[in-house]
């Protein structure tokens, strides 16, 4: 790519690339080989415990693989050798097990990052903390409703969430790294343990980085995700603020990972990652989460898809502009329609509350596009029939879409 000027059109589909979104499917059966090869690209997976459609961490492999056995990702978080762990990387997240030494300052700095209720317990109460740290060592794993019977002392506290003490003090123990988390629950709830039980050795004998060089393979991590991107999004990947990240720029532009670049009609100066492609064209058609790295940072959604994103999730009733669980949909390298969609599991049923195409968007050539993928959607979810769009301008044209489709069952 030569120049330093860069269309909008450029933008979208370097970052599509540097996503994973661009790469072909799998042709057969998805394997653990194809899950590393998503994993490599973003290096993390948010976790939310919404499951309204699936688990957030489970939807950005749909996106980039089409339908997979989640249980690969199970096993590649949860059994040895494990390939992701579960820290505070993004917000709650799947982390590559090889950046865990690049968080260790994270867990150094716990008092700074988290909470003021987990802080004052670790201030406040060191006794219970040493206590359920010497539990999970003797019990691990084990989930925080499993010690709380155990307390030695009265087990609610009653802080906005109700948390008990015994959760309250293992998020701290976690969050400083003291315990890690083996897995969840069919509940969702995490399962407490050692490091030394979770963690590869090899990860944990690394010598621990510098905060310099953790954050200067942060912030190359992040950009080689993003392909370019400005400076809100390349702190936002990993949380990332202060000098220590302002330095860490500056020394991945002076050695060459970094060059920065102008795209055209963006205010903020962006950044090309070294190793970015650049495809002549974005054939895709997928849903893409709430959570996935694509939209994470709502800006960069703006100015790269002229896409104003807002989840419905946090938003009372009344000012939900499209449903509870929109999903965007891309359609080669633009977002061209909002899907609100809930797995009604009872009934074996993908509901869809709502669609509703961007405006200038051809609703019938959306509608034929989309309405195969909600097929696919509800296959991989296990559900046997798709329902009718019930609110949005792109209910009629899916209908008819899918009144057109040999064997849908599509709910009346």
């Amino acid at each position: 790519m030569a120049g330093d000027d860069l269309s909008l059109a450029a933008a979208r589909r370097i970052a599509l690339a540097a996503q994973g979104f661009l790469e072909p499917r799998p042709d057969g059966a998805v394997t653990r080989r194809h899950l590393r090869r998503v994993l490599d690209r973003t290096g993390v997976l948010q976790i939310d415990s919404v499951n309204v459609l699936a688990r957030a961490h489970y939807l950005p492999l749909f996106s980039r693989l089409g339908p997979y056995p989640t249980e690969l990702l199970d096993r590649a978080a949860q059994r040895a050798p494990r390939e992701l762990f579960e820290y505070w990387s993004h917000v709650a997240a799947l982390t590559s097990v090889r950046l865990q030494p690049f968080l260790r300052w994270r867990m150094a700095e716990a008092e700074r990052h988290s909470w003021p209720e987990i802080r004052r317990i670790a201030r406040d109460s060191p006794a219970l903390v040493a206590w359920v740290r010497d539990e999970v060592a003797a019990r691990g794993p084990v989930t925080s409703a499993q010690l709380e019977t155990d307390l030695p002392r009265p087990a609610k506290v009653d802080w906005g969430w109700n948390w008990s003490d015994a959760k309250t003090a293992l998020e701290w123990l976690f969050r400083t790294g003291e315990v890690a988390v083996a897995g969840r629950t069919n509940g969702f709830a995490r399962l407490y343990d050692l490091p030394e039980r979770v963690l590869p050795r090899e990860v944990l004998e690394i010598p621990t980085p510098t905060d310099d060089e953790a954050f200067r393979e942060l912030v190359r991590v992040a950009a080689r995700a993003l392909g370019v991107a400005a400076e809100p999004e390349l702190r936002d990947y990993f949380r990332l603020v202060g000098p220590r990240f302002n330095r860490a720029l500056r020394e991945l532009v002076d050695e060459g990972t970094l060059r920065p670049v102008t795209v055209r009609g963006w205010r903020p100066r962006a950044y090309l990652h070294a190793e970015a492609r650049m495809p002549r064209r974005a054939d895709v058609a997928t849903l893409v989460s709430p959570f996935d790295p694509l939209v994470w940072e709502r800006g960069r959604t703006e100015r790269l898809f002229d896409f104003r994103y807002r989840i419905g999730i946090y938003t009372v009733p009344e000012e939900r502009e499209h449903g509870y669980y929109a999903l965007p949909f891309l359609l080669g390298d633009t977002l061209v329609a909002r899907v609100d969609l809930k797995a009604d599991r009872k009934a074996s049923v993908l509901l869809v509350p709502g669609a509703w195409a961007e405006p200038k968007q051809d609703v019938g050539e959306v509608a034929a596009r989309l309405a195969p993928v909600l097929e696919e959607v509800a296959d991989w979810l296990g559900l046997s029939a798709v329902a009718p769009a019930a609110h949005g301008d792109l209910g009629m044209a899916l209908a008819d879409t899918q009144n057109g489709r040999r064997g849908v069952t599509v709910i009346r």
